[in-house]
């Protein structure tokens, strides 16, 4: 069937091979990860956050997936790792003075260069469109690129001078490998986090005891029986049983200084309750005597 009209087919009209794999576009994945929130495939507008990936998000988009971590999105895989504010830092950028913005070319009828940044690195100058590599650190949030870093060694940040070490500097949008190690030191450091969260409760626990529980906690003296004998003056020994509590002479005094230290305390409730009584004129020092009360004669007249 078919060959109608002096057609000719081909060998690929007849023979179908393998199809061919689609290969991604590179400048379309660099612009998907510089120019577009990773959360929520939005662009990218101030405020910029980034997790300890190297990630790039819209602050409200992360705000939203945390209020909210049922509702469904496009990309929510990529931010599983973060458990709440504390897991992404703002970035401080440096804006692109040639960067004109999406309005420049509102009617279509100029030329967009698709590799120009938003942002620029504040020392070298190169822009953030993801040919160069860059990366911020964790202690401020300013983004340099890494040839800025190498350049220019110093422990202290080149825009806010805020001191910083090797193991606080993450690389933006990095391959797989750094993003595994990234991901490494990540769960290293929540470990520790855990461990001195879980050391300071046992302390705050300890400390919070009071000093009765630690004497109640006390193990009681040994139980044990024991006979002391004693010379009377006739020469007569005697023998004194000592209970499982300890001698009966400091029991004794024990209670008679429990006793005495309440009669103490009464006598003084007493004499301050006195004094206050005092003061008003229902006391007994404020009634007069019978010498200062006057005979008081009463006149009942009679009409008659």
């Amino acid at each position: 069937m078919g060959c109608d009209g002096g057609t000719i087919p081909k060998r690929h009209e007849l023979v179908k091979g393998p199809k061919k794999v689609e290969k991604v576009d590179k400048n379309a994945e660099l612009l998907a990860k510089w120019k577009f929130c990773a959360l929520s495939q939005e662009r990218l507008r101030r405020p910029i956050v980034s997790c300890e990936l190297g990630r790039l998000y819209n602050k409200d988009a992360v705000i939203e997936y945390l209020l909210d971590k049922s509702a469904e999105r496009p990309n929510a895989e990529a931010v599983t790792h973060i458990r709440g504010i504390k897991d992404i830092k703002e970035l401080n950028l440096t804006d692109n003075p040639e960067w004109e913005g999406e309005r420049r070319n509102a009617k279509g009828d100029r030329y967009e260069d698709i590799h120009r940044g938003m942002f620029i690195c504040p020392v070298v100058g190169l822009e953030m469109n993801g040919k160069h590599r860059f990366c911020y650190l964790q202690t401020c949030g300013c983004v340099f690129s890494e040839r800025a870093l190498k350049e220019v060694k110093t422990e202290i940040c080149h825009k806010c001078g805020d001191p910083f070490e090797d193991d606080n500097i993450v690389v933006l949008n990095g391959t797989k490998e750094e993003v595994d190690k990234l991901r490494e030191k990540m769960e290293e450091r929540r470990a520790k986090a855990k461990t001195k969260k879980s050391k300071k409760t046992k302390e705050a626990a300890s400390v919070s005891t009071p000093a009765e529980s630690k004497g109640a906690a006390k193990p009681p003296a040994a139980e044990t029986t024991g006979r002391s004998s004693t010379l009377n003056g006739d020469g007569s020994s005697q023998t004194v049983v000592a209970g499982p509590s300890g001698s009966s002479s400091s029991s004794k005094s024990s209670k008679t200084s429990t006793t005495s230290a309440t009669k103490r305390s009464i006598q003084d409730l007493e004499e301050k309750s006195e004094a206050f009584k005092s003061l008003f004129t229902t006391h007994s020092s404020a009634k007069r005597t019978k010498d200062q009360i006057s005979n008081w004669v009463t006149h009942t007249p009679y009409h008659f």
